[in-house]
């Protein structure tokens, strides 16, 4: 093995640098491998040339470790398989990755990526009969198979400082303050930096809620003589009636976003609370890494590299019982981590007072 690739795929978020740049000092200190960048994800490799960047000890020279995102760029738009094209059609451009990691003379690939990106990858891996070990990424957390995924502590940390933050205010006018979070399909984020921001109300998309079971909440803390209160609440946490909140966008995609001023309105008409909404949208990747996962992507990236010098491919690295272990990528793809009824948080939560939704 003389050269390998990297590339981040997926949304972006905080230690995807930190774990490229481990990535480069294990190659190059211990196999004495070339190390190349690729840029824009897979987008990169269906380039020709090929884009990317060979890597070198100047290029961690300077904050790289300490920043947010990822300096190689990245893509979340376009399955390779059915990729869309200027002229409306699609076409399978997979062919293209392959012929691109061939031309660059890869003897490996890493892939930084959650598991849409792991899933697709490895399929074109199957049919380029591609050398690969992926790095799970992800600030939802939602990965099978890994107790942590680089990315989540950065957001949670980042909610976690929103909330202190709306404390204060809350208290200066007798306000309620809801935070809508990211969480696309799971609660992790909003149940940690609820139970750790000193939240009244967690709510997730894996338990149900109403809202006379929120104002029954913020009616208790009246009694304390509290008038003032804080509620996280994921994105993806459903309406009473069952639908998704979503906003539409200029171009045309429909995503998640708007269940905090949901919430905040049915508050409103039933009390004479009043209820302000903050939504950290993207602070919540762009954030700088935290210490937490600067120290997982290191750890990541140094593994990564070993299962490739060991033709150890088709792996996925993960942080199980404090160490790092690997495990075959499908196991990553097929199991989903969402946050479970007798999960040690949600316990946590119930016995710290907070409103968690209809369960005991």
């Amino acid at each position: 093995m003389k050269r390998i690739g990297i590339l981040t795929s997926g949304g972006d978020c905080g230690g995807l640098n930190a774990a490229v740049r481990s990535i480069f000092y294990r190659a190059k200190e211990k196999y004495n491998l070339d190390v190349y960048g690729i840029l824009e994800g897979t987008v990169g490799l269906m380039e020709r040339p090929p884009r990317y960047i060979k890597l070198d000890y100047g290029t961690f020279s300077g904050n790289l470790i300490r920043q947010g995102g990822t300096f190689l760029g990245t893509t979340n738009k376009g399955n390779p398989f059915k990729y869309p094209m200027p002229d409306g059609t699609f076409k399978d451009r997979t062919t293209e990755i392959v012929g691109g990691y061939h031309e660059l003379g890869l003897d490996g690939l890493i892939v930084i990526g959650g598991d849409g990106s792991m899933k697709i990858i490895k399929e074109i891996a199957n049919k380029g009969n591609l050398n690969i070990v992926a790095i799970p990424k992800t600030i939802d957390n939602d990965v099978g198979a890994t107790e942590s995924s680089i990315g989540f502590h950065t957001a949670v940390d980042v909610a976690t400082n929103a909330l202190d933050n709306l404390q204060f205010t809350a208290a200066s006018h007798s306000r309620t303050m809801i935070l809508e979070v990211m969480g696309r399909d799971a609660g992790h984020i909003a149940l940690n930096a609820g139970i750790a921001g000193g939240a009244d109300v967690i709510l997730i998309p894996e338990i149900n809620y109403t809202i006379d079971g929120i104002i029954k909440k913020l009616k208790q803390l009246n009694s304390y003589g509290i008038k003032h209160s804080l509620i996280v609440v994921a994105e993806a946490v459903k309406q009473e009636n069952g639908k998704n909140s979503t906003v539409k966008f200029a171009d045309g995609e429909t995503r998640l976003g708007g269940i905090g001023s949901y919430i905040a309105s049915k508050i409103m008409n039933k009390t004479n609370i009043e209820c302000r909404v903050t939504t950290l949208g993207h602070v919540q990747r762009g954030a700088p890494p935290s210490t937490q996962d600067r120290i997982l992507a290191s750890a990541f990236g140094v593994y990564a590299v070993d299962l490739l010098a060991q033709k150890k491919f088709d792996r996925m690295v993960a942080w199980n019982d404090r160490k790092v272990v690997d495990f075959p990528i499908q196991m990553g793809i097929e199991t989903y981590k969402e946050v479970e009824l007798d999960d040690s948080l949600v316990k946590t939560a119930l016995a710290l007072g907070i409103y968690i939704g209809d369960i005991s």
